[in-house]
């Protein structure tokens, strides 16, 4: 893979990229699903529905017992008690991916500006990130419900390069899904994916991408500001 040249920033997801949170979601929706009456699904399922948000994870959730009329009816209750159950374990059952801090760190001492730009609540994002010391490393963090559209869009990331004042193509987008590749690709930007997040249940690599890092400390490394 070929160095990324004069790249000033980088936006980086947060699900499946920095941080396996996988069991949080697993332990909310089921803790949803008791308060519904309904089974409990196993961690694979769910992951496999998270990525584009939250109200999409609860749809996905839903539709697993409930024809798409019936889901509707539910929906609202669902996502209040989602909300509340998250919210209460948030971040408790999650774990940092091997070379995140030192990546960042990387990135920072290279001069790099960081955003932080999830599908996640930003009501989620910002206790998780103080929770697992990154919020320090990031100027801007945008949630899903921060703006009015969300990746796959490129509005989130159309926003940071005007926060930044930079060029898109100056702007490198590090996630582990098709929804970052999507969003970077749509506004310009570069990107680098990671192999072991949640890709909707697909493979990486047949993403269009820059290349695939195996951690946020190898993308510092194939990153250049020059």
């Amino acid at each position: 893979m070929t160095k990324l040249n004069n790249i000033r920033a980088a936006i980086i997801d947060l699900d499946g990229t920095m941080l396996d949170t996988a069991a949080d979601f697993h332990v909310a929706v089921n803790r949803m699903r008791a308060d519904l009456g309904l089974t409990p699904l196993a961690q694979e399922t769910i992951v496999n529905f998270v990525g584009k948000g939250t109200e999409n994870l609860i749809r996905r959730v839903l539709a697993v017992d409930y024809a798409e009329d019936e889901a509707a009816q539910h929906f609202e209750q669902a996502l209040a008690s989602y909300t509340e159950h998250y919210l209460a374990i948030n971040g408790d059952y999650s774990s940092l991916y091997p070379g995140v801090t030192e990546g960042l760190q990387a990135m920072k001492d290279r001069g790099l500006r960081l955003a932080c730009v999830t599908n996640k609540p930003i009501a989620f994002t910002l206790p998780l990130l103080e929770k697992k010391g990154l919020r320090g490393f990031f100027e801007v963090v945008y949630g899903g419900d921060s703006l009015p559209r969300k990746k796959p869009d490129p509005m989130p990331l159309l926003q940071v390069c005007r926060d930044f004042q930079l060029a898109p193509a100056q702007v490198v987008a590090i996630g582990d899904s098709s929804n970052d590749a999507q969003a970077a690709r749509a506004a310009g930007c570069r990107v680098l994916n990671v192999p072991y997040g949640y890709n909707h249940g697909e493979s990486i690599h047949d993403v269009d991408s820059d290349g695939i890092v195996q951690t946020l400390l190898e993308a510092a490394q194939q990153i250049s500001v020059d």
